[in-house]
C-alpha cells in the first residue's frame, strides 16, 4: 500500500508539482496553500502535525498517485477543510478562487449540527449524499481520506475501528468507479483486515 507523506510543506511538493502540471495550475496552487495556511492558522491534526500537511498529502495523492491534472479539482483538494474547520465561507472560496471550486469544497464539507441535534446522524447523512457527488467532488474527498487513514494506526483504537467501518461502508463504494482509487482502498482493506 503506497503512502503520501512527503509533501510537508510547498517547499516539499513544489518541485514535483512543477514536474506534473502545467506552470499557472502550480501557481494557482501556490495561491490556494497560502489561502489555506491563513485560514487554518495553528491548526494541527490529531496526530499533532500541521494541519497544511493534512492538505499537502491530499494533493500528493491526487497528482502523484492518480494523476489528476484538472486545476479546480486540485484547488479544492488543498482547500476541502477550510470551510469546514475555519470561519472562511464558500463566498470567500467563490470570490478568490471560482464558483466551481467552491461548489466542490461545499459537497465534502459536513454540514454544521444544530444545537441538540445528533451528530453521528448528521455526518452519516452526509456521507451518503456523497453518492450523488460529481465526480470532481468525489475525487476530493477520496483523496482526503486516503490521507486520513494511511497512517490510521496513529490513532487511538476505538477511534481506528470507528473510522474504519465508516471508510468501509461510505467511502470504499465511492472509489468503485475510479480504478486506481478502488485498488488502493482495497491494499489498505488488506492491511486492516482484522478490523471487519
Amino acid at each position: 500500500m503506497e503512502v503520501f507523506t512527503s509533501w510537508k510543506s510547498w517547499a516539499d511538493a513544489e518541485t514535483p508539482l512543477r514536474r506534473a502540471l502545467p506552470e499557472a495550475t502550480v501557481e494557482l496552487l501556490r495561491e490556494a496553500t497560502g489561502f489555506a495556511v491563513l485560514h487554518h492558522g495553528g491548526q494541527r491534526r490529531p496526530t499533532g502535525a500541521a494541519y497544511l500537511e493534512h492538505l499537502l498529502e491530499a494533493l500528493e495523492v491526487a497528482v502523484t498517485g492518480v494523476g489528476v491534472t484538472e486545476p479546480d479539482v486540485l484547488v479544492a483538494i488543498v482547500l476541502h477543510d477550510v470551510v469546514e474547520d475555519t470561519a472562511c465561507t464558500r463566498e470567500e472560496v467563490a470570490a478568490r478562487f471560482g464558483g466551481q471550486v467552491a461548489e466542490l469544497v461545499g459537497w465534502v464539507t459536513k454540514p454544521e449540527v444544530a444545537e441538540g441535534g445528533d451528530k453521528a446522524a448528521v455526518k452519516a447523512g452526509y456521507l451518503r449524499a456523497l453518492a450523488a457527488a460529481p465526480r470532481a467532488a468525489v475525487l476530493v474527498k477520496l483523496a482526503d481520506r486516503v490521507s486520513n487513514v494511511q497512517e490510521l494506526w496513529r490513532m487511538p483504537v476505538e477511534f481506528q475501528r470507528r473510522y474504519h467501518r465508516e471508510t468501509v461502508t461510505h467511502i470504499v463504494p465511492l472509489a468503485a468507479s475510479e480504478p486506481w482509487f478502488a485498488a488502493w482502498y482495497a491494499a489498505w482493506r488488506t492491511r486492516w483486515q482484522a478490523f471487519e
